[in-house]
């Protein structure tokens, strides 16, 4: 029997989809499972995109160009334009989603056993791309206890080696919520610059900030064209994470000019995604303002609950829609699955990712799980209510002071 490749054995499993097969199960069983494992919004799509895909008209379903149609390109540069930015439509490469945008990048700026820096925790998928690319991730840890804000920049530089090429952050953060200052961009500037690094910025959750929080992007700093790269995508802005449509942007045009040879190879963005996408950019100032109070509602139903819960801490996160809660657990992993296997209350249980799978180093996030509050406020509640019990009675549960001594973090 054929051998699979040493790449396809090294390929890590997804942290947010692993347990899915324990889920089912417990629908099966008739329980109800509420989702806080993924982050898929249950806000309404904009109906601007929903009836551009309505009304399409075309007589033939045709390739796109490699790097967009121009007129979403247009439409986004009006977008990011708005947000301060200073591009054209020839800084963008359209990708089939902010994974793709993830992978070229990664393909087009490093090559086989160069290293990306990454405060982890970090979006697990990372660790796939980086795989798939042949490339080392180096984490830099960032730490519960002060909210997972960006680790000193002296940790930085002790990372740093000979085959260092690229910083790479997310802000406002997958998975902790966390949202990067002025300050701290501008001290991720002054080292790119030093060591003349890429800066790869993951901003899928721009437009969910919190507490009027300003958000900064390496775009709003000077001097950074020819290091930066953004990489974005319509999947939670516009709660449309089936359109498989994000982008890359870069000023910088030797990159561009290599990233748009790994668009030819897989020839095209679709076409439906991108006139939707093109709609999406005229949803008006209302809908954000609508889902970010919506969100920020179930934030403070989540974190109120869960700092409520004895043995538990859970910073409250200034933007996109997820928190990092420590708990009084043995083991995430074995933690989560159990919540599906052996624990109901009231024929509920609750699925969550595990932490672990957002660290690269070993034994971190060990007592850490990740909520995305993607739910309505109620099913919330009855979440919280749900974990609450779980925790008086699973059999891994460490009681606060040991807790607290043997944490990684």
């Amino acid at each position: 029997m054929p051998n699979i490749s040493h790449k396809g054995q090294r390929m890590p499993a997804s942290p947010i989809r692993k347990l899915t097969p324990f889920a089912d199960k417990a629908k099966l069983d008739g329980k109800t499972v509420y989702h806080l494992n993924i982050g898929q919004p249950d806000i309404e799509t904009p109906e601007g995109m929903i009836n551009a895909i309505k009304n399409i008209d075309f007589k033939v379903w045709a390739y796109t160009p490699s790097e967009g149609t121009l007129s979403y390109r247009k439409q986004l540069t009006k977008y990011y334009n708005k947000a301060g930015y200073n591009i054209t439509p020839e800084d963008i490469i359209v990708t089939t989603g902010g994974s793709e945008a993830i992978s070229i990048t990664f393909m087009t700026c490093l090559d086989a056993g160069d290293e990306v820096i990454v405060p982890e925790p970090f979006y697990a998928n990372y660790n796939g791309f980086a795989s798939q690319s042949d490339i080392v991730v180096k984490p830099i840890l960032s730490y519960i206890k002060n909210g997972f804000a960006l680790p000193p920049i002296s940790d930085f530089e002790k990372a740093i080696t000979d085959r260092t090429r690229a910083i790479f952050i997310c802000s406002p953060n997958n998975p902790t919520g966390y949202l990067y200052s002025r300050e701290e961009m501008e001290a991720l500037k002054a080292l790119v610059l030093k060591h003349d690094l890429y800066l790869f910025a993951d901003e899928a959750y721009r437009e969910f900030c919190y507490n009027d929080q300003p958000f900064v992007s390496p775009m709003h700093l000077d001097g950074l064209d020819e290091n930066v790269i953004i990489i974005d995508t319509v999947s939670k802005r516009y709660s449309a994470c089936g359109a498989r449509l994000g982008c890359i942007i870069t000023k910088n045009k030797k990159v561009w000019n290599a990233a748009i040879k790994f668009a030819q190879a897989r020839l095209s963005p679709g076409m439906v995604e991108q006139i939707a996408g093109e709609a999406a950019i005229d949803t008006p100032a209302e809908y954000f303002e609508q889902v970010k109070a919506e969100y920020t509602t179930r934030r403070n139903t989540v974190v109120t609950a869960l700092n409520g819960m004895e043995g538990v801490y859970c910073p409250n996160p200034g933007g996109a829609f997820y928190v990092m809660a420590q708990l009084p657990i043995d083991d995430s992993d074995k933690f989560c699955q159990w919540m599906l296997e052996k624990f109901s209350y009231q024929n509920q249980t609750v699925m969550m990712a595990p932490a672990t799978g957002f660290y690269s180093t070993p034994g971190a996030g060990l007592n850490e799980v990740r909520l995305a509050y993607v739910l309505n406020n109620d099913d919330l509640a009855k979440a919280m209510t749900c974990l609450e019990e779980a925790l008086k009675v699973y059999p891994g549960r460490i009681e606060s002071e040991k807790l607290k001594a043997e944490s990684v973090l």
